[in-house]
């Protein structure tokens, strides 16, 4: 489960976030992990609640949005919705999608509260 490791690295640079600006703890972190990114959303956030006590995301409330996924269709030349990979084209039912959004994990933003 690869979820874990990417729980530990939004941690990491919410860690690395504190260095930077230094506050006690986050009470909100947001995150959008689209439709294409691989991620399976429950498993991540059973894995950042898991690694969250004693660290700055204890107590704090986990947003996770999931944007459509998004490609390029190569074959009629238009930007289509594509709710999974290897779907085909709901224009023309061609394969050769070039996927355009819904592919990032990222951290949108951060409450935090002061020390």
């Amino acid at each position: 489960m690869h979820e874990v490791s990417l729980a530990g690295g939004i941690l990491a640079a919410v860690e690395a976030a504190a260095r930077q600006d230094p506050f006690a703890r986050v009470s909100r972190l947001r995150l959008e992990a689209g439709k294409l990114a691989g991620v399976e959303v429950e498993a991540l956030r059973f894995a950042l609640e898991a690694l969250a006590p004693g660290s700055l995301l204890a107590g704090a409330t986990i947003d996770i949005e999931q944007p459509d996924g998004q490609a390029w269709c190569l074959d009629c030349s238009v930007n289509v919705p594509l709710l999974q990979r290897g779907a085909p084209c709901p224009h023309c039912g061609g394969f050769w999608l070039q996927p355009n959004g819904g592919t990032e994990l990222r951290i949108l933003d951060l409450q935090v509260e002061d020390h």
